[in-house]
């Protein structure tokens, strides 16, 4: 099971890494994992985040 860092991770799912920052401290983003100082994000919880957040068309789309 591979992992990223945060630039990886934010590059990996199109966001910047700033976005993906804020949404780890609001709790919103994908789970990660935390070694000592450095911040992971492991590939199947990045896959897993995408799933949970595909949508077949807009109007199905919930943004809250």
């Amino acid at each position: 099971m591979g992992a990223m860092r945060v630039a990886q991770a934010a590059g990996y799912l199109g966001l910047s890494v700033n976005t993906l920052n804020k949404w780890r401290t609001q709790g919103r983003g994908p789970s990660f994992v935390k070694l000592g100082r450095a911040i992971c994000y492991r590939n199947a919880d990045l896959d897993a985040w995408l799933d949970q957040h595909a949508h077949s068309s807009t109007s199905a789309y919930d943004s809250g």
